[in-house]
C-alpha cells in the first residue's frame, strides 16, 4: 500500500487514499494549523474503530447474528512527554439485537487479538468493555 500527502499550507495536508477517498489533515489554530482538517491522532482513533468495527461486523455475519445497531466509543490517552503517542486505547463496543452474549465477546476477542491490522501496528494497551441492548457486559474481554 503506497499513499501521497500534499502540504496545502501552514500545517494543513490532505491526501486521496490508495482506494479513491480524500483525507484533511489539520493542527489547531493554537500551533499555527486553521483547523481545517481532522488531526492526525483523531484520524488514529478513528481508523482503530473503524478497524475493529468492520471486523465485529463480518465476524457477526459469519455467526449468522445480525446487530440492529452499532455504536463504539474509543477514549485514547497520550503520554505526557513527546512523542506524546497513546498509551492506552480503550474501545467501548454497543451492539443491540438479538445477539448472545458469549458470540459478542468472542467477537469482539477475535478483533482484538487476531484480526484488527491497526490496533496491531500500535504499542498502546488496547482493552475492550460492550453493552448488548444497553445492558452492560459481564463477561471480561
Amino acid at each position: 500500500m503506497k499513499t501521497m500527502i500534499d502540504w496545502s499550507e501552514k500545517m494543513a495536508f490532505s491526501s486521496v487514499t490508495p482506494s479513491g477517498h480524500d483525507i484533511s489533515m489539520d493542527a489547531s489554530e493554537e500551533v499555527g494549523g486553521t483547523n481545517s482538517g481532522a488531526r492526525p491522532t483523531e484520524l488514529l482513533l478513528n481508523a482503530v474503530a473503524g478497524c475493529t468495527g468492520i471486523d465485529m461486523i463480518s465476524i457477526l455475519k459469519k455467526m449468522r447474528l445480525e446487530p440492529t445497531s452499532f455504536q463504539m466509543e474509543v477514549k485514547g490517552t497520550r503520554a505526557e512527554e513527546h512523542p506524546k503517542k497513546f498509551t492506552d486505547i480503550h474501545i467501548h463496543y454497543a451492539v443491540d439485537g438479538n445477539l448472545p452474549e458469549d458470540k459478542v465477546v468472542r467477537a469482539i476477542q477475535l478483533s482484538k487479538d487476531k484480526y484488527c491490522s491497526v490496533s496491531h501496528s500500535l504499542s498502546a494497551n488496547i482493552t475492550a468493555s460492550y453493552s448488548i441492548n444497553g445492558e452492560e457486559g459481564t463477561q471480561e474481554v
